[in-house]
C-alpha cells in the first residue's frame, strides 16, 4: 500500500517495493498538487496489485539516450540524421534534463520543457549557423518527437511505465512559404540539363515527388512497365564505413508507396534501361551493376558509367550548377518535390492523393505544409457551388 504525506507545499507519495536484487526499498514521489499525489497514489497500487509495477529506475535522461544512441540510432539513422539527431541531444536535451532521472519525467515536465526551450538560445553546429535569436518551434517538434521515440523504447525496455512525451502540446509550428518553380522555370532547367540520367532523375523528382534517396535508390525491380507504376519502398542511404558504407534503408515513414506518373516519366525510364544497357556493353568486365540477368532486375536505375550507384553529391552538384545558369542559386533539389506537391494540389489533385504520392506520415500534416495553396482552392471551390447552384 502507499501512502501520502503533506510536506510544506507538496505532496509526497510513500510506498516500499523490492529491487531487482530482492531487498525491500522505500520511495518517496513529490507531487505538486493533492490530487496528483492521489492519482499517483492509486496508480501504484493498482500496478503492484496487478504485478505491472516497474521499480524505480536511477538512470538519467543522460545515460538512457546514450543507451537509446548505440542501441537504436546507430542502426536506424542514416549519417546526416545521425548527426542531426545527436545534435539536439547535445545542444537542447542533455543540458536541460540530462541529470534528471527519466522516471521523473512526467507531462508536467515535459510541458515546462517546452516553455523553457522556447526561451533557450538557438545553438549553431558544425553545418549550421543560428538563423534565429532562440530555438524555433519547427526545432522544438523536432526534439519532442525524438524524445517520443526514445521513450517508447524505455516503455518497450520497461524503464517506465508510461510515455509522457506522447500527448505533448506542441507550439504550432508556422511553415514558410516554399519556393515553386513555374512552367518555364521548369522548361529552362531541363533545357540546360546535359546529362541524360540526371535529366530523368529530375523529372522524377518535380513530376513524382520522389525525394533524392528515394531516387538513388530506385531500382528496376519496383519499375513496372506494364502497369505504368513505380514502387517506392527504399532509400539509399549513406551509412559509416564501418556499417557498410552506402545502404538500402527503409523511407522516411517506413511506408512503401505506389506511384503511377504520366506515361513520359515511364517512356522516360524505359530510355534510361537502354542507355544503361549500351553503358554496361560499354564498361565490359569494368560494369558492376549486375553479373546476370537475375541481378539486372534488382540493379539502381540511376548508375555510374561502371555500374556503381550514383552518389548523392554528384546529383546535387549537378542540379546546382542547373540552377546557377538560370539564376537559382538559393534552389534546393527538395523545391521540386514541393512544386509537384503545389501543382498537384492547384490542379485539382485531392489532398489523400497528394498526401499519399508524397508520403507523407498523415493529411494533416500534407494540408499544414501547402495550406498556402489553398486560397486559390476555396475561390475555385466556390465557383463550382456557385455553377451547382444555379443548375438547380
Amino acid at each position: 500500500m502507499a501512502s501520502i504525506i503533506k510536506r510544506k507545499k507538496s505532496y509526497s507519495v510513500v510506498y516500499s517495493y523490492e529491487d531487482s536484487n530482492g531487498e525491500t526499498k522505500q520511495k518517496w514521489e513529490t507531487c505538486h498538487t493533492l490530487k496528483d499525489a492521489q492519482k499517483r497514489k492509486a496508480e501504484i497500487e493498482y500496478q503492484q496489485s496487478t504485478g505491472t509495477f516497474l521499480p524505480p529506475s536511477r538512470q538519467s535522461v543522460k545515460e538512457f539516450l546514450a543507451d537509446f544512441v548505440s542501441t537504436y540510432g546507430e542502426k536506424k539513422w542514416g549519417v546526416s540524421m545521425y548527426d542531426s539527431q545527436t545534435s539536439l541531444i547535445d545542444n537542447y536535451i542533455n543540458p536541460i534534463i540530462g541529470d534528471m532521472e527519466i522516471q521523473s519525467i512526467t507531462t508536467r515536465v515535459v510541458d515546462k520543457y517546452i516553455q523553457t526551450l522556447q526561451k533557450t538560445p538557438a545553438v549553431a553546429t558544425k553545418s549550421r549557423r543560428a538563423r534565429t535569436e532562440f530555438v524555433t518551434d519547427k526545432t522544438i517538434g523536432k526534439i519532442i518527437k525524438l524524445l517520443r521515440c526514445a521513450f517508447n523504447q524505455a516503455v518497450r525496455w520497461e524503464l517506465i511505465a508510461k510515455n509522457p512525451f506522447t500527448n505533448s502540446i506542441l507550439p504550432k509550428t508556422e511553415y514558410a512559404k516554399r519556393d515553386i518553380w513555374d512552367a518555364d522555370t521548369i522548361r529552362k532547367a531541363l533545357e540546360e540539363c546535359r546529362d541524360s540520367k540526371l535529366y530523368i532523375a529530375m523529372n522524377l523528382a518535380f513530376a513524382c515527388s520522389l525525394r533524392m534517396g528515394e531516387i538513388l535508390g530506385l531500382t528496376w525491380d519496383c519499375v513496372d512497365f506494364d502497369t505504368g507504376e513505380i514502387k517506392v519502398c527504399k532509400q539509399l542511404q549513406k551509412r559509416p564505413a564501418a556499417d557498410g558504407g552506402f545502404v538500402f534503408a527503409p523511407l522516411k515513414n517506413d511506408k512503401t508507396r505506389v506511384i503511377k506518373p504520366a506515361p513520359f516519366v515511364m517512356e522516360l525510364l524505359k530510355i534510361r534501361r537502354a542507355e544503361q544497357a549500351q553503358q554496361c556493353i560499354a564498361a565490359g568486365k569494368l560494369w558492376t551493376a549486375w553479373n546476370s540477368a537475375a541481378e539486372r532486375k534488382t540493379a539502381c536505375v540511376f548508375t555510374s558509367a561502371l555500374g556503381d550507384h550514383l552518389h548523392p553529391q554528384t546529383l546535387y552538384n549537378h542540379y546546382k550548377k542547373i540552377t546557377a545558369r538560370i539564376g537559382l542559386t538559393d534552389s534546393r533539389v527538395h523545391d521540386l518535390r514541393h512544386t509537384f506537391a503545389v501543382l498537384s494540389l492547384q490542379n485539382g489533385d485531392d489532398i489523400k492523393t497528394v498526401q499519399g504520392n508524397l508520403g507523407h506520415a498523415t493529411a494533416a500534416f500534407t494540408l499544414d505544409v501547402y495550406g498556402h495553396v489553398s486560397e486559390r482552392m476555396k475561390d475555385e471551390s466556390a465557383a463550382r457551388m456557385e455553377k451547382y447552384i444555379k443548375a438547380l
